[in-house]
């Protein structure tokens, strides 16, 4: 009797600790959850590049034209958009639910809320969390309407059709928080690929002249006349917008989803090839040619640009301060309006 009796006083006396010890557990699983959802994002922007990746090579193969390629890739950045957002919200839930149960931990890698005699297994990862992650990445892809502001003339008389006229960007971007204690403003920063597509109307093409470019009518009835012009260029934005704070016992994050954004910069870079592409018919045959030449265009491409977002969506506008011809004596220079997707 005395026996059991120092038993039991021994066993309630360990309850405390044992309690302590699962409730310690428990605020490290959280943290751990916590991480999975940033490599989740990780994840599924890698995910995204890769398949980008594949829609730019059968482009280039020609097995997608440029405009079915753009369709891809936006299909590609909603698709894996949707995923983060699901995958986080599974995260989530896993990690309410923890919260509201007790745990009852086996090891270090492994642990499990029981239901009944059920145990459902919530995660077998383990992430180091850091503490201040000030620095964060993001996938870019933006798309929309091209044109040419050219000196002394309206929009309305611009020679490029335009609805016809589009661009395309796809780039990285890192955000730093240029603040300690505040993410109100952050710099923005990285390099993007954008093609920019001036599709002529009036059966006009372009041809050099020397050291100029000028319009000339095409000899034949044109079903397509378009300049296309591909840049290597490193944007810079300061950032603005509230944010919401989320911390835990070793860390803490600033997220700035769903919420509303200004970002104002420029950038500037290299112009890697420009191509003219001609489609007609000659003699009852379907021709397609293929200049890819200088066209007296500029090698140096700077500008400003600028986007009003909410969440990963954004209104953006960005325009060439330099001009698309470098001896024209008529100065014409590169805009773009369009929707702008940051995968962050």
């Amino acid at each position: 009797m005395r026996t059991l009796l120092l038993l039991l006083i021994a066993g309630i006396s360990l309850l405390p600790v044992k309690i302590s010890a699962q409730t310690t557990k428990k605020q490290e699983t959280v943290l751990e959850l916590q991480a999975q959802k940033e490599q989740v994002i990780l994840d599924e922007k890698e995910a995204l590049k890769i398949e980008v990746l594949a829609i730019n090579k059968r482009q280039e193969s020609g097995e997608l034209t440029a405009e079915e390629a753009s369709v891809l890739k936006k299909e590609a950045a909603k698709k894996h958009a949707r995923n983060i957002e699901d995958k986080l919200a599974i995260l989530e839930s896993k990690i309410d639910l923890l919260e509201r149960n007790d745990a009852d931990f086996e090891d270090d890698s492994v642990f499990g809320i029981f239901i009944g005699k059920e145990k459902l297994q919530l995660g077998n990862d383990k992430k180091e969390v850091i503490y201040d992650r000030r620095t964060t990445s993001d996938l870019v892809l933006a798309i929309g309407f091209n044109n040419a502001l050219i000196e002394g003339q309206s929009l309305n008389d611009s020679p490029y059709k335009i609805g016809g006229s589009r661009f395309f960007e796809l780039g990285l971007a890192w955000k730093t928080r240029v603040f300690t204690n505040s993410n109100f403003l952050r710099l923005k920063y990285g390099f993007s690929f954008q093609f920019n597509g001036l599709k002529l109307d009036d059966n006009q093409y372009l041809v050099e002249q020397g050291d100029q470019t000028v319009l000339e009518t095409f000899p034949l009835n044109l079903d397509k006349s378009k300049l296309r012009m591909d840049h290597l260029v490193f944007p810079v934005h300061f950032e603005f917008g509230p944010s919401t704070k989320h911390t835990g016992d070793n860390y803490f994050r600033y997220s700035t989803r769903n919420q509303f954004k200004i970002g104002l910069g420029g950038y500037a870079g290299f112009n890697l090839l420009t191509i003219q592409k001609l489609k007609y018919e000659e003699n009852g045959d379907d021709r397609k040619d293929k200049f890819k030449q200088n066209f007296n265009t500029n090698n140096f491409i700077y500008g400003l640009s600028g986007y009003v977002a909410f969440g990963g969506t954004a209104l953006y506008v960005k325009y060439d301060l330099n001009t698309i011809f470098k001896n024209n004596p008529v100065a014409q220079r590169n805009i773009s309006v369009g929707l702008r997707f940051d995968m962050d």
